[in-house]
């Protein structure tokens, strides 16, 4: 059997909002009215495929940014390859591949 431990601080996540946006972020805390996160890009289409843009164009990349619970949908832990990919976006650290 597996037991959910949740997802941990400085995970990075996948959330799904209401308006139908599809958000990556690290997450910094979960509390009861809202999802606290890090370097938030959103998914977008593209002409090679999917990519991530900045989700909010106006303010600085560096802030926390709060998205209230009744906004979400869906909080769950980002599958590796896409993690992979935000964190070489954000940081502009490339991770080595198996």
């Amino acid at each position: 059997m597996l037991i959910n431990k949740g997802i941990a601080e400085g995970e990075i996540v996948t959330i799904k909002t209401t308006a139908g946006e599809e958000i990556v972020a690290k997450l910094v805390s979960d509390g009861p009215l809202g999802v606290t996160v890090k370097k938030p890009l959103c998914l977008t289409a593209t002409k090679d495929g999917v990519g991530l843009v900045p989700f909010l164009f106006t303010t600085s990349s560096d802030i926390d940014i709060t998205i209230n619970k009744n906004s979400i949908m869906v909080l769950a832990p980002t599958m590796k390859d896409a993690a992979d990919t935000y964190i070489q976006q954000t940081t502009g650290i490339k991770l080595a591949t198996a």
